[in-house]
């Protein structure tokens, strides 16, 4: 990923948040099809590894995952983003020497990736990916809810993947190569629009 140092993002702590963050990543893999990629959910394992390790499922049907890969597997985890608007800066009105932007947080995480089926550990990623994403619920619910016979009759549909990170790279591209009086006009901007995305990226700007 190109990132100018102004960017980049070293702190493993952070880098970690990002990835939490986001609630749907890329897995793309080169094998005898060629590229081959795949949007899911993914949990991150901090403790597990010196980067940590990525665990989700595929669909036992995509052919993905009976792909002959080669080489690392790359997962992308794409944050908040947001169109710049050259309006915003003071150089708009002084020379109209400007030109739109767009600000945006990325992770990019390489290793290699392993396929599993077997049940319990399978079962174990189902219920954790669950866990995270209901617990925000008034009344979450588990796998557990479900009928035994069913959960196992599910679980033959899947194959799990882990991802033992080797290499990471974080890029947080909000502005800093701005002058102050044009970051604050850009998160102002922001910070009235009523998209999601857009507030998210005003509370990231430095000021």
């Amino acid at each position: 990923m190109y990132t100018p140092p102004q960017f980049r993002v070293e702190d493993l702590g952070e880098i970690h948040r990002m990835m939490r963050a986001t609630r749907l990543c890329s897995l793309v893999t080169f094998g005898a099809e060629g590229l081959q990629a795949t949007s899911l959910p993914l949990i991150l394992d901090s403790e597990e590894g010196e980067r940590g390790t990525l665990y989700g499922h595929l669909a036992r049907a995509n052919p993905q995952w009976r792909s002959d890969i080669q080489g690392e597997a790359l997962a992308i985890f794409t944050g908040p983003s947001a169109y710049i608007t050259p309006a915003w800066y003071a150089a708009k009105a002084e020379t109209g020497k400007v030109v739109p932007t767009w600000n945006y947080t990325a992770v990019h995480a390489y290793g290699t990736v392993e396929f599993f089926a077997e049940p319990e550990p399978l079962l174990a990623v189902v219920s954790r990916l669950t866990e995270l994403h209901e617990s925000m619920r008034e009344q979450p619910w588990a796998v557990s809810d479900a009928p035994d016979s069913f959960v196992a009759a599910k679980l033959k549909g899947i194959v799990g993947l882990r991802l033992q990170i080797t290499r990471l790279e974080g890029k947080a591209k909000m502005s800093q190569d701005k002058a102050t009086e044009d970051r604050q006009r850009i998160a102002e901007g922001l910070g009235e629009s009523g998209d999601a995305e857009d507030l998210a990226v005003a509370d990231r700007i430095p000021r």
